[in-house]
């Protein structure tokens, strides 16, 4: 386990800056007055994904690979901090949704009804609850972390000399 102590703690601040965002987004009211513009803004997060991302493969490929630092090695770290990052989600989104913002999923599924986006509140209280969520974001984690890592180790690989 010693030689994923750098794809832990960077599953575990990814997780920390996740829940961070979260409180961004409520404070901006992205969960209540502006949940209008919600389904957009939140995608901004990729940002700070990618950019987590990045410096964890940085730190991966100068700390434990000294600087030399193959594709498959890199795919292979970046993997597992996309799992480590998917089992944290189930509680990082019980956090979000129970203490930072227990008011969105009425907000949202009020919203979606509201606007015809779903016939009727048992429709939308199908889509947006906590299990269904825990499902997406672990889900959604493993699958943009893993096409993520994928891009990024093109440039960051070390390029072998020919």
């Amino acid at each position: 386990m010693k030689t994923r102590t750098i794809e832990i703690k960077w599953a575990i601040i990814f997780s920390v800056v996740g829940l961070l965002w979260m409180l961004l987004e409520k404070l901006t009211g992205l969960h209540s007055t502006h949940i209008d513009k919600h389904m957009y803004l939140t995608n901004l997060f990729a940002i700070p994904a990618i950019i987590m991302m990045v410096l964890a493969l940085k730190d991966k490929k100068r700390n434990f690979y000294k600087g030399q630092m193959s594709y498959k090695q890199g795919f292979v770290s970046g993997l597992i901090i996309s799992v480590f990052i998917a089992l944290l989600s189930p509680l990082t989104q019980w956090i979000t949704s129970t203490i930072i913002t227990p008011e969105y999923f009425p907000n949202v599924i009020a919203y979606s009804v509201e606007t015809g986006y779903y016939k009727s509140v048992a429709e939308a209280e199908a889509y947006f609850n906590l299990k269904n969520y825990i499902i997406q974001s672990s889900i959604g984690a493993l699958i943009m972390g893993i096409i993520t890592t994928a891009v990024i180790m093109v440039s960051l690989q070390t390029k072998s000399k020919k």
